[in-house]
């Protein structure tokens, strides 16, 4: 996402004033990061929700790119991903959703209000 839209997202919710490029305090922007992203992105395989662990994020360009991973997956039939990442700030908000599993890969993308997704392997 693009990084000035997380970072005024992240200010608008938890009332704080940040830089993302240059942050005072990177360990309170992770947890804050942690938090949004969680709160927005919800991930079940097979119907399970995935534990979703952050491990950090990026600037390329003008994108952050935020990272997070599930442990424990063996086999996944179906994914079903809620993703209303921006929503709030932006009624036009569109996300890109990718999900590669055993080098297959399938996109679809979610426009606001709609943020329902699901992927059948």
């Amino acid at each position: 996402m693009f990084y000035d839209d997380l970072e005024k997202a992240l200010e608008k919710q938890y009332h704080v004033q940040l830089d993302i490029v240059k942050p005072k305090d990177k360990a309170q922007l992770n947890k804050l990061i942690n938090d949004y992203v969680k709160k927005h992105l919800v991930i079940r395989a097979d119907g399970k929700i995935l534990a979703l662990d952050y491990v950090g994020y990026e600037i390329q360009e003008d994108g952050a790119w935020c990272y997070f991973e599930a442990k424990g997956i063996d086999r996944v039939k179906k994914v079903n991903v809620h993703d209303d990442l921006l929503y709030e700030q932006h009624p036009e908000q569109i996300n890109m959703l990718h999900i590669t599993i055993n080098n297959q890969r399938k996109s679809t993308k979610v426009d606001n209000p709609d943020a329902d997704a699901s992927f059948n392997f």
